[in-house]
C-alpha cells in the first residue's frame, strides 16, 4: 500500500524549482531581498543564523 503523500516525499526532478519560469521568477525574488543592514535601517531584526560567521 502506498503511502498517501508519497508522490510529494521526492520532487521529479530533484531541485525546488519545479521549471524554468519558477526559477527566473525566485532569482527575481531573491534580487529584491533587503540585506540585514537594510533591515536594521527599517527597525527590523535580521536573521541571525544568516548574520552569523563561521569560525
Amino acid at each position: 500500500m502506498k503511502k498517501e503523500n508519497e508522490k510529494y516525499d521526492k520532487p521529479l526532478n530533484s531541485s525546488m524549482a519545479a521549471n524554468e519560469k519558477e526559477i527566473v521568477n525566485l532569482g527575481k525574488q531573491m534580487e529584491n531581498l533587503r540585506t540585514n543592514e537594510e533591515l536594521e535601517k527599517d527597525g527590523e531584526e535580521p536573521d541571525p543564523q544568516q548574520d552569523e560567521k563561521k569560525n
